[in-house]
């Protein structure tokens, strides 16, 4: 009876103990995912939308990560436990002087420099201090609760769950309840109280942490050092994974939209395969994650070329997919996980891994290759880590993979399309993965990287340019007819046909005289001073006469390369009408400008993103500040996955504007002559401009979410 008496409160204590150091965990991690589409958000509107900025953000955190991982390492061993609780909250205390984060409207993207770098630089001053800070949290309360005489001091790794469950609820909660919910301004000051409390439960952490180790004295035994080899398991295990995510990020944020939602898909993924990995070690979860990883990346490697599957089937193989690569390299690193007094270090070798292969993917690789190679050399590594598999041989390995490069080699030689080049690729792995297996899964993983290659290395027929910039891959392709297209991802961007070798200026694709634009600048009374948001290969330059100005808006200097390159498109040096290109945000450089228009174009997407700052009531409301009395502005919003006339009318309807749609579906003989299909609203400020608009042109609906710089709901609008 006195036994028991003596014991409850120990064991309060011990679970109040443990209640703090989850807190912290939790709350600390929380922070440190939820500050990251936060700033990112208000990064948008400088960086011109591109899906890029998120995957640069994405290297500047586990960079910073990477350095507060080091300091915990170094200064939890340099101090000890006595020193370094007071040293860490210090540490923690210092950004508070610096909160609400925020971001200078007076900055602009620069048109000289390297995009990345200027992110990687704002990013360092708005966020960099709290954010070092918070990155040594999740490794010093570990050490801290090891360094302890709990119970469960020997295994700290629940805290790593819960700072990653701390994570992943901060991801899921900006889309669906901050961002929805709160202003950016009014998200920064809940992140700053949020911030203090965090450094409150610190606090107590480290009081706890002195108070039980001053009353035990007992010394951590130290294990043997960590081996060479082993630390470069560690690597290899972080760095795919950390890759994969980011090659996944860019593939859906180019394809589908440039908002956070959908950036932090893979990132949500990639915490909740850390939080399963490391919760329990289960050898059959690696396992069926291994088989997952191996036969999943035929269906994968389909999508690569085959652009009719569904929205949500594309997003669905690909992150599947992703999430079980991620969960087999983040198994393989839980089960080999060292003890307690080595864990900053392990941590410290992960977040270097992690660094490694965002920078390969988003810095290196946008260098170096002139397409995403990067995705499919990941791709590749990661069937390397299935480890082995099934050893039935009825063909040396050999002989096997010598098939594939031969079935692969033919088709190379044979000019044969992407498609083409596909079948025989599935062909040769569904062989050497059934009747002649490979012997090893090395052999398989190099034949399946092998194949990934080639796919993408074989370029479709009339290739003439390819070009990479920060905003995206660009090709510039010539078709059996003549006309040459420039194309991004899976849109194109505007053609120019040939007769005879001869360019043909009449504007064709988005911008038939038959289709919405040309029958806005037809009908204009005035159409000297146009202004147009995204440049393309300067199609609308077609429309200008002799005395008419053409203001050319492009973020891109890469565009704007091509669109001046008179072997391919002649828009802009035939036209009579005077032409200037502007590069930066079309956005903000418009806001910048002292000149007005009658009539302003709106055409920047880029494939089937959305450039949300762009589609704001303040965005439209500052359009209609450079526009003449009477002028009109023309908003292409041709898309697949999302419908944004709602948005626009709803825009209208706040702003008192008078707005109308059309659909246009081109007669074959527009067909013929290169005109596409395509989907424009125009809006204005008295009706009677647009008193010509007949019945083709409908009514805009006002029921759509109201989108501001500060909100925008992406579910309204999407089309699944």
């Amino acid at each position: 009876m006195i036994t028991q008496t003596a014991a409850a409160p120990t064991e309060a204590r011990n679970r109040a103990m443990v209640a703090v150091f989850v807190a912290a965990s939790f709350l600390g991690s929380g922070l440190l995912f939820l500050v990251q589409p936060m700033v990112a958000r208000m990064l948008l509107p400088l960086a011109g939308g591109t899906p890029s900025l998120w995957n640069t953000s994405l290297v500047f955190f586990q960079l910073v990560l990477l350095a507060g991982y080091g300091f915990a390492h170094v200064s939890t061993r340099r101090f000890g436990m006595r020193l370094h609780p007071l040293l860490q909250i210090a540490v923690l205390a210092i950004p508070i002087i610096v909160l609400p984060v925020s971001v200078s409207d007076s900055w602009r993207l620069p048109g000289d420099q390297s995009p990345a770098l200027w992110v990687l630089a704002v990013l360092a001053l708005v966020v960099g201090l709290p954010f070092f800070a918070l990155s040594t949290s999740s490794p010093t309360l570990q050490r801290w609760f090891s360094a302890t005489d709990h119970p469960a001091a020997a295994n700290p790794y629940f805290l790593y769950a819960a700072g990653n469950l701390g994570s992943v609820l901060a991801l899921i909660s900006y889309p669906i309840v901050v961002e929805p919910l709160l202003s950016i301004g009014a998200q920064a000051w809940l992140w700053a109280a949020l911030y203090v409390l965090f450094v409150a439960a610190s606090s107590v952490a480290a009081w706890l942490t002195r108070a039980r180790r001053t009353a035990t004295s007992v010394e951590v035994t130290q294990s043997p050092p960590i081996a060479p080899a082993r630390r470069v398991r560690w690597l290899l295990w972080s760095f795919v994974p950390s890759a994969l995510m980011l090659g996944v990020t860019r593939h859906i944020g180019t394809d589908v939209a440039s908002v956070p939602l959908l950036w932090i898909a893979p990132l949500l993924l990639y915490l909740t395969t850390f939080i399963i990995a490391f919760g329990r070690v289960s050898h059959r979860r690696t396992a069926l994650s291994a088989a997952v990883v191996r036969y999943g990346v035929i269906p994968l490697a389909v999508l690569f070329v085959v652009n009719s599957v569904s929205l949500v089937g594309q997003i669905a193989v690909h992150l599947t997919w992703f999430f079980f690569a991620a969960l087999l390299a983040h198994s393989r690193l839980s089960e080999d996980r060292p003890a307690p007094d080595r864990l900053t270090e392990f941590y410290l070798w992960i977040s270097v891994g992690g660094v490694l292969g965002g920078a390969f993917a988003a810095l290196l690789a946008p260098v170096v290759f002139t397409s995403v190679l990067e995705y499919p050399i990941v791709i590749g590594l990661a069937v390397l880590l299935v480890g082995s598999g099934p050893a039935r041989v009825s063909v040396p390995p050999r002989v096997a993979g010598g098939f594939v490069v031969l079935m692969l080699g033919l088709a190379w030689l044979a000019h044969a399309q992407r498609l083409h080049v596909l079948a025989i690729m599935l062909a040769a792995i569904g062989l050497t993965n059934g009747a002649i297996t490979l012997r090893s899964a090395k052999s398989y993983a190099g034949a399946v990287a092998f194949a990934l290659l080639v796919v993408l290395v074989v370029q479709p027929s009339g290739l003439l340019d390819q070009q990479r910039s920060f905003f995206g891959v660009y090709r510039v392709v010539e078709e059996s007819t003549g006309t040459i297209q420039l194309a991004s991802g899976t849109t194109n961007h505007g053609t120019q046909a040939y007769i005879d070798g001869e360019p043909v200026v009449r504007p064709t694709s988005y911008y038939h005289p038959a289709g919405p634009v040309g029958e806005v600048i037809a009908n204009a009374a005035e159409r000297r001073d146009v202004g147009i948001v995204g440049l393309g290969v300067g199609g609308l330059a077609g429309y200008g006469r002799a005395g008419d100005t053409y203001t050319f808006f492009e973020i891109d200097p890469t565009v704007v390369e091509i669109a001046w390159d008179t072997d391919y498109f002649t828009y802009l040096s035939s036209t009579p009408a005077a032409v200037r290109v502007v590069v930066g945000d079309g956005r903000l450089s418009l806001e910048d400008s002292p000149d007005r228009y009658d009539i302003l174009v709106v055409d920047a997407f880029s494939s089937d993103a959305i450039p949300i700052h762009l589609l704001t009531t303040e965005a439209v409301s500052s359009y209609f500040g450079r526009l003449e009395d009477g002028g009109v502005l023309a908003v292409h919003i041709s898309n697949r996955h999302f419908a944004l006339e709602p948005v626009l009318g709803r825009i209208a309807d706040e702003l008192n504007l008078h707005g109308r749609a059309r659909f246009y579906h081109p007669s074959e003989a527009e067909k013929s002559e290169g005109a596409f299909a395509s989907h424009w609203v125009v809006l204005t400020r008295d009706s009677q401009t647009v008193a010509w608009m007949d019945d083709g042109w409908q009514p805009l609906p006002a029921d759509g979410p109201l989108w501001t710089d500060d909100y925008s709901d992406i579910l309204r609008v999407l089309k699944l």
